[in-house]
C-alpha cells in the first residue's frame, strides 16, 4: 500500500478566516494552522512567480515533518504556442531553490490551457525535457490536460513510458483521463458545492475513499473514465487528492472529512 495525503490549494484565503481558520488566528500562521489539518498543499502562485530559497526553506521548516507541498509549475512553461521550446524556462523554474523543500517537496504539476489540443510530437519532446531530479533529488511529474482530445490512447502510451502522471479530474468541464500511468496518482477534486458543509455529500466522499485506497494498493478502481483500462502496472503506489477550486470555502472541510474517512 502507498500513502495516501490529502490536501488543499495554498494556504490563504479569506473565506476561510472564520469558516477554517479560527477567528483572529495570525495571517503569518495560517500555513503552520493549514499544515496539521491537511496532509499536504498544492501551490498555485509558483506558477506565476518564482520563490527566493529562503521562502522554500521557511515554509519547510513550519510545517509537519511528514508534510508535502506540490507545485504548479510556471506558467512560462506550459503557455507557449510550442512546448518543446520550453526548455530554458524549465531550467529556470528548477533554478529557484525550491530544493531546501527537501523531502517534503511532492510532485511538480504542469497544468495545460483548455484550449491546448493533443499534439503527439510537441507531448512528447516536452515530455523529455522534464528532469528525473533537481540536485540529486528526484523528481515526480503530472500533467493536467483540459482538452478532450487527450483522451487518446497515444497520450497514455507516452506518459506511461515516461513515468509521467496524468491528473484524473472530477470536473464537469474537463475531460477525465483516469489511467494509471506512474508510481503515483493525482487527483484534483473540483465539484465541491457550497451547500454541503463538507462540500461533497457523504456517499460520495465514501466513493472517493473507496477510490483512493484502491489506487494505494495497485488497483484500477471502477467508475471512473479510462482510456486504455487494464494496462497498469498492479503495483502499491502514493496517492495524492486535493480538494481544489469548485466551493473553495468548503475545500479544508472536505479534505478534512476525506482524511477522517481513510482513518
Amino acid at each position: 500500500m502507498g500513502d495516501i495525503r490529502v490536501g488543499i490549494g495554498g494556504w490563504t484565503y479569506e473565506p476561510w478566516r472564520g469558516t477554517f481558520f479560527p477567528d483572529k488566528h495570525p495571517h503569518k500562521r495560517e500555513l503552520e494552522y493549514a499544515s496539521t489539518h491537511v496532509t499536504a498543499i498544492e501551490i498555485n502562485g509558483t506558477f506565476y512567480s518564482r520563490q527566493k530559497p529562503a521562502t522554500w526553506a521557511d515554509w519547510a521548516a513550519r510545517t509537519p515533518h511528514d508534510f508535502v507541498f506540490a507545485l504548479k509549475a510556471s506558467r512560462y512553461c506550459v503557455t507557449r504556442r510550442k512546448l518543446a521550446d520550453a526548455g530554458e524556462s524549465i531550467a529556470t523554474f528548477f533554478a529557484q531553490g525550491l530544493t531546501e523543500l527537501g523531502p517534503k517537496l511532492g510532485p511538480i504539476l504542469w497544468q495545460f490551457a483548455a484550449t491546448r489540443a493533443f499534439d503527439a510530437d510537441d507531448i512528447a519532446r516536452f515530455l523529455d525535457l522534464l528532469p528525473a531530479d533537481v540536485d540529486g533529488l528526484p523528481l515526480r511529474h503530472v500533467i493536467e490536460p483540459r482538452h478532450e482530445s487527450f483522451r487518446d490512447p497515444a497520450f497514455v502510451a507516452l506518459a506511461r513510458e515516461r513515468g509521467v502522471a496524468i491528473v484524473v479530474a472530477d470536473d464537469d468541464t474537463h475531460p477525465q483521463i483516469a489511467d494509471v500511468t506512474a508510481p503515483f496518482v493525482y487527483a484534483r477534486l473540483q465539484d465541491q458545492r457550497e451547500s454541503e458543509p463538507t462540500g461533497y455529500p457523504p456517499a460520495e466522499l465514501d466513493k472517493w475513499v473507496a477510490v483512493a485506497r484502491g489506487w494505494a494498493a495497485g488497483e484500477e478502481p471502477g467508475g471512473l473514465d479510462y482510456v486504455a483500462q487494464g494496462q497498469a502496472k498492479k503495483a502499491g503506489r502514493d496517492v495524492f487528492v486535493f480538494m481544489i477550486n469548485g466551493a473553495k470555502v468548503r475545500a479544508p472541510h472536505a479534505a478534512m472529512a476525506l482524511l477522517e474517512r481513510l482513518g
